[in-house]
């Protein structure tokens, strides 16, 4: 039976906690009783994170107003609960994390009556946890994460988190949600992906898809989805944009129907690095409908059907 965290939607953003649940970086018991100067704080936190790689302690205090003793006793809550972290070194500074920061998106998604409850967890990438949710009906949620070797990979291949220096992972996992986003509604529904419905922060939302990965599929015809792909490819790089990351580990089955997936690192037909870029995506779904069906197509006429 599926679990629900329920969240009300009202301005003061209360959670009612039907279950214990791990599903998040925090439990829905510390979202419930979340404070209002505790939610300033971590507003303060976030506005700041462009600045500071640690917000120190004074300007902490000087952006709440609040006394020195509230402040730190607010913190201690929210390091407690996983979602600000605390250095010491060179002076006392405080960031936000992921906790946090699923915090606010979950609160503001919830107050734009954007989703009313987050179910179980429905897919995990290098860069992502995707979770069922309910808005006006069944949605994905869609947390972008961005850190360790995925944060350092996306600076080197992504032109786009190199910009304005500093980037935190939070801001890039931000920038990561805002490209993906945008690559969604510029396609959809002239290609085959997911409706989009609302991003926030590091969030995207967007309709369920009922259906598996391309890679745990046994398609009955294969030579027909695979033609299918490469239609949504080359429709996508009429619109200008290529995928970047196409692979059967990107592309879901509903209802028979491929949908491509995953959009966050699209480039577009115009960079530099595009031809290498949209063969790489095209190899990479030439040589697994070869590996797994023994479906031999012709690279350089997969190559023409997309790009003539």
């Amino acid at each position: 039976m599926m679990k629900w965290f329920l969240v009300a939607v009202r301005s003061d953003f209360i959670v009612r906690h039907i279950t214990t649940l791990t599903i998040m970086a925090v439990s829905a018991e510390h979202i419930r009783t979340l404070h209002k100067y505790e939610k300033t704080i971590l507003s303060v936190l976030e506005r700041q994170m462009s600045r500071y790689a640690w917000i120190p302690l004074e300007q902490l205090i000087t952006s709440t107003g609040f006394a020195e003793s509230e402040v730190n006793y607010r913190l201690a809550r929210l390091i407690e609960w996983g979602m600000v972290r605390f250095n010491p070194v060179p002076y006392d500074g405080y960031a936000l994390v992921f906790g946090g920061y699923d915090t606010l998106a979950l609160a503001s998604l919830t107050r734009k009556g954007t989703i009313s409850a987050l179910g179980t967890q429905i897919g995990e990438g290098k860069e992502s946890v995707v979770y069922e949710a309910l808005g006006l009906g069944p949605v994905a949620i869609k947390f972008h994460r961005i850190g360790g070797r995925s944060f350092n990979s996306a600076r080197v291949n992504r032109e786009y988190m190199t910009e304005g220096g500093h980037c935190p992972w939070l801001i890039a996992s931000k920038l990561s949600a805002e490209r993906e986003y945008k690559a969604l509604v510029a396609l959809h529904p002239k290609v085959s992906v997911p409706l989009p419905i609302a991003q926030n922060r590091h969030t995207v939302v967007m309709a369920l898809i009922h259906g598996a990965n391309l890679n745990r599929c046994i398609l009955e015809a294969p030579a027909f989805v695979l033609d299918e792909i490469l239609e949504n490819v080359r429709i996508a790089y009429k619109e200008g944009m290529i995928h970047s990351d196409l692979s059967e580990y990107n592309i879901l089955m509903e209802d028979g129907k491929c949908v491509l997936i995953d959009w966050p690192q699209w480039i577009e037909t115009s960079h530099p690095n595009a031809e290498t870029t949209l063969n790489r995506d095209i190899d990479n779904i030439l040589t697994y409908f070869k590996r797994k069906y023994k479906l031999t197509y012709d690279r350089e006429d997969a190559i023409q059907c997309v790009t003539g």
